[in-house]
């Protein structure tokens, strides 16, 4: 059986468990993957250093069963929670962990931070095992511990409701992780990447009793599974710090159908290859802007590649193919020029949810179930809409993206066919 670890809220230390223990398995020889639930691109990269195996994205709100079941099938599998155990998209908590736990049948561990509390744990555990009989609280890791006596009185007052403690963690300032705007800085920045999870490790197991965790057998056997169409047979995708948020399962399904895929650095200011789809994901472009404006060889490329090939871009990868991007600072940078689109990081605000989208034209025609996740303010959009949208609930959302001949693109992730 596989599991997965959770918490009552964000915040809990629900990565730094998950990496410690991936790590500490791998370390012991046992082949297991990391997943992660809901839309995220970053913690899914720290999952795959940690344990040296690619990591999924398990989204059950937007990816349906049969697709959950067929990507997580295969050798144990560790998945980490979004958010609170049960918290979800509204109206109706759609597409929280809690969901993955019923539909593969999961245990969960439950992950709680400790550091201001004594006697009160044992109702907010009891509270969470009891909510929902289809979901199974394994064992319970309290988390930023003060003290020997902390500890004691929190496994005391855990003792009547017959759920394990699996382990105590001591609180530890060097097992923070430095983050930003969208979340931990990403695995490929860490220069330190492999002590902090070698000390993850450690801490798991002095204070971890790993016989009390879920077993660890492999879910179902591998099958067929729905894979959707590539875009284009030959695909060009952009990838660095800049531009990093691309989901493993829509690549991997484009390459089974036999689409070739090359991939090249905007920040090495290579040129963009030949290609039937030039693809920029999302990523940090805001971090970058200056540097992006002065890589004359990727933009000049990028430009005469839109004559002769498609170009969609995504969040980040639809702002650099804009006028201009103005950074946190206020200063304004050229972009690629090839979509009327001008954005800014000046006055941020959160723009967070799931979005259902359409399209007649471009790449990625149809149905699509998608997440929108940034700080980025429009300050022009001329020019025809690429998306029809709505939220989560179903309501109508203005439309989203431009589409200006072959170039296309919004601020929309998309995660999987509708």
């Amino acid at each position: 059986m596989s599991f997965l670890i959770a918490a009552p809220a964000s915040g809990s230390g629900k990565t730094t468990v998950t990496l410690g223990i991936l790590r500490a398995l791998a370390e012991d020889g046992i082949a297991l993957r990391g997943a992660k639930s809901g839309p995220d691109y970053i913690d899914p990269r720290f999952h795959e250093a940690a344990c040296g195996q690619p990591c999924l994205n398990l989204d059950a709100w937007a990816m349906s069963p049969d697709r959950i079941t067929s990507l997580a099938a295969g050798s144990p599998l560790i998945i980490e929670g979004a958010m609170g155990l049960f918290d979800g998209a509204p109206p109706d908590g759609k597409g929280a962990c809690a969901d993955l736990a019923r539909q593969l049948s999961l245990p969960v561990v439950l992950v709680v931070d400790a550091s201001r509390m004594a006697q009160s744990i044992a109702p907010i555990v009891k509270g969470f095992a009891s909510h929902d009989p289809a979901v199974e609280i394994a064992g319970v890791i309290l988390n930023k511990v003060g003290s020997d006596r902390h500890a004691r009185m929190l496994c005391d007052a855990l003792a009547p409701t017959n759920i394990p403690v699996i382990g105590c963690i001591p609180r530890d300032p060097s097992l923070i992780q430095p983050s930003r705007h969208l979340g931990l800085v990403q695995a490929q920045e860490r220069p330190d990447l492999e002590a902090f999870l070698s000390r993850a490790a450690d801490t798991m197991r002095a204070n971890l009793d790993f016989q009390l965790l879920p077993d660890l057998i492999s879910i179902g056997s591998p099958q067929t599974r729905p894979a959707i169409a590539p875009p284009a047979q030959s695909i060009a995708i952009a990838q660095d710090a800049a531009f990093a948020f691309a989901y493993p399962h829509l690549l991997a399904d484009w390459h089974a159908a036999g689409a070739t895929i090359t991939t090249f650095s905007p920040l090495a200011d290579e040129a963009v290859p030949q290609a039937d789809l030039i693809y920029l994901p999302g990523g940090y472009p805001e971090l970058h802007a200056g540097h992006i404006a002065g890589k004359t060889a990727f933009i000049q490329s990028l430009r005469f590649a839109a004559q002769i090939s498609d170009i969609y871009g995504e969040c980040g990868g639809y702002m650099t193919l804009g006028e201009t991007l103005t950074d946190a600072q206020g200063t304004s940078h050229r972009m690629a020029g090839l979509l009327p689109l001008e954005t800014s990081f000046a006055t941020r605000k959160l723009h967070l949810g799931y979005r259902s989208i359409q399209s007649k034209t471009g790449p990625f025609q149809g149905r699509w179930k998608a997440h929108e996740f940034h700080y980025a303010t429009t300050i022009a959009a001329n020019g025809d809409p690429l998306f029809t949208a709505q939220d989560a609930t179903g309501t109508d959302l203005p439309d989203m993206g431009l589409i200006q001949g072959r170039v296309s693109g919004s601020f929309a992730h998309i995660i999987d066919q509708a």
